[in-house]
């Protein structure tokens, strides 16, 4: 591995060794903390925008691992604008091991990876936002098991980066996609050509719908997102008439499998997308989805500086 900039980069079986590093690195470091595989390593931070799993999750699985991360704030670099994006990744390649980028253009991250000299991984992009997406994947596997083959994913609301990620490793791994969006709001096309590609290998089935009961008829997983993502202010008003039918009730939380797990990235507004009984109810997953960034994280680091 040289980058992590998307999850459809690699191969099922890729994917599948990067969850069983991030399983063993996770039962490692509850039962005796993880040996020190990144000493003397450092991962530089790039922030564009302002972030609480992100910042936090990287900066302790590079401690946890026995290396150290470096903090770089919008108002330090400004990408591509106090300085170009090539100038940026050459220097920084001088002085760290490795950088990670949360960005709003998908095409800074590509641009830091094409001139970097260490690796770079995509911290968050307005494409796709794949550590969430290996996150998520742990998550599954952790309370379904390892042979969760033909799982029935459902993913209702904004079809955003968070989106493309979820579905993308939900494709690598056998598992069958839904995706609920109003109109106007749907996954990115390219994306979903992606997708539909790895679904012929896989197995995988893909389904697009308008209607949210329908898209959560049967399902495993229940999976939304803020209805307006960083960047979106002006149009907040807007979303808030169109995606109300979208939100994940104790209602819609019924329609689907009796086990089904509720999952958000977050952060959540709460009564909005995610109802407050349902995000702290029998069937959410959402904090444990948020530990395990730390976790798969570690294996994505370990893996890129090659060392696990």
């Amino acid at each position: 591995m040289k980058d992590f900039i998307a999850i459809s980069d690699y191969s099922s079986d890729e994917i599948k060794d990067l969850l069983d590093v991030a399983v063993k690195l996770k039962k490692e470091y509850f039962k005796k903390g993880n040996k020190k595989l990144l000493k003397g390593k450092v991962l530089g931070m790039i922030f564009q925008k302002p972030s609480l799993r992100t910042r936090v999750s990287f900066d302790m699985a590079m401690r946890h691992l026995g290396g150290d991360a470096l903090y770089l704030s919008p108002s330090e670099i400004g990408l591509g604008k106090r300085e170009s994006i090539a100038d940026v990744a050459r220097v920084l390649s001088g002085y760290v091991q490795g950088l990670m980028a949360r960005v709003f253009e998908h095409e800074h991250v590509l641009e830091l990876a094409k001139w970097s000299d260490v690796p770079v991984v995509n911290g968050l992009s307005d494409y796709n936002h794949p550590c969430q997406g290996m996150a998520d994947a742990l998550t599954i596997i952790e309370n379904f098991g390892k042979k969760s083959k033909g799982l029935n994913i459902s993913y209702v609301g904004d079809g955003n980066n968070v989106t493309v990620s979820l579905m993308h490793v939900s494709a690598l791994l056998g598992w069958n996609v839904t995706v609920g969006t109003p109109e106007g709001y749907d996954v990115n096309p390219a994306a979903v050509e992606i997708a539909k590609a790895i679904a012929v290998k896989t197995g995988s089935k893909l389904s697009f719908v308008r209607d949210v009961h329908e898209a959560v008829k049967g399902a495993h997983v229940i999976y939304t997102d803020t209805w307006t993502s960083m960047g979106q202010e002006e149009e907040a008003a807007k979303r808030e008439k169109v995606f109300p039918p979208y939100q994940v009730n104790a209602q819609l939380v019924s329609e689907a499998d009796k086990d089904v797990i509720v999952m958000h990235c977050l952060p959540a507004h709460r009564n909005q997308e995610l109802t407050d009984d349902v995000a702290d109810g029998e069937h959410s997953v959402i904090f444990q989805q948020a530990h395990n960034r730390l976790h798969a994280q570690k294996a994505i680091l370990a893996r890129l500086f090659d060392v696990a």
